[in-house]
């Protein structure tokens, strides 16, 4: 694919961006030229490889350590980023605790302790929560900036009931439209990409092809969604393309979800 230039000169942090759709994310915003910010927890030597992959794309990445769970370690993060950059023009929510769709494995709601949904809440809306609270006054003093806050067509659509992860998702939407109606006015724009299952990712690798055959043959696109094709929808969202978009869910699953 030929290198662009709709984020020459932009600042993009992409939250969990070691592996899976965050990597595939950041490595679609360096190919348009953006300085990314490849957040991680723990695999160092994989956010390396991101930022190698961001580097030889055409753009500039860098890698930066943080748990988003922790108030204080996303402070420090993005004012160390703020100092090196300057700027955060948009930030892609994507960090994700580790999470396996396995219908089979799957615990059902009765089986289903609160510590999961509050591990779930924790990874997506604290986590969220965290970042949108250590970037805003920047964007707030600047006036403009995109917030992406990834989501899940489960939302919709609970197909298999994963109650903890999704119920977290949906109440990340519901973060994300609130945020939308009282950052519209300072010219800040959120929004969410809510993708179908995925694959290759982590957290599909215990789905069953059985199951992805019943996903299959109901979607209308005919297939599962590779980590590339949640990365254009981000993109837009980031862009100047959808700048008077806000508080809407974007749905990359093929069709399986129609909204």
């Amino acid at each position: 694919m030929m290198a662009g230039t709709h984020f020459q000169g932009k600042v993009v942090l992409v939250t969990g961006a070691s592996r899976g759709i965050g990597a595939a994310i950041a490595m679609a915003f360096a190919r348009e030229g953006a300085m990314v910010l490849v957040n991680y927890l723990r695999q160092s030597e994989a956010a390396e490889h991101v930022v190698a992959q961001c580097q030889q794309a055409g753009g500039d990445a860098w890698a930066l350590q943080a748990d988003v769970r922790a108030p204080d370690q996303v402070s420090a993060m993005v004012a160390k980023a703020l100092a090196e950059t300057g700027r955060i023009d948009a930030v892609v929510n994507s960090a994700l605790s580790p999470y396996a769709f396995d219908p089979e494995q799957r615990q059902r709601f009765w089986e289903l302790p609160w510590d999961a949904y509050q591990s779930q809440f924790d990874s997506a809306v604290r986590a969220a929560y965290n970042v949108c609270q250590a970037v805003l006054p920047h964007m707030r003093q600047r006036g403009q900036g995109s917030i992406i806050n990834l989501v899940s067509d489960l939302v919709q659509r609970p197909s298999i009931a994963y109650h903890d992860y999704a119920t977290a998702k949906s109440a990340l939407v519901g973060f994300s439209r609130n945020l939308a109606t009282e950052l519209g006015p300072l010219g800040i724009r959120v929004n969410c990409v809510a993708p179908g299952l995925v694959s290759p990712t982590e957290s599909s690798r215990q789905t069953r092809e059985a199951v992805k055959d019943v996903l299959i043959a109901q979607t209308p696109m005919g297939r599962i969604a590779t980590p590339q094709d949640v990365a254009g929808p981000v993109l837009f969202l980031a862009s100047d393309w959808s700048r008077f978009m806000t508080g809407q869910t974007l749905v990359v699953d093929g069709g399986l979800v129609m909204s």
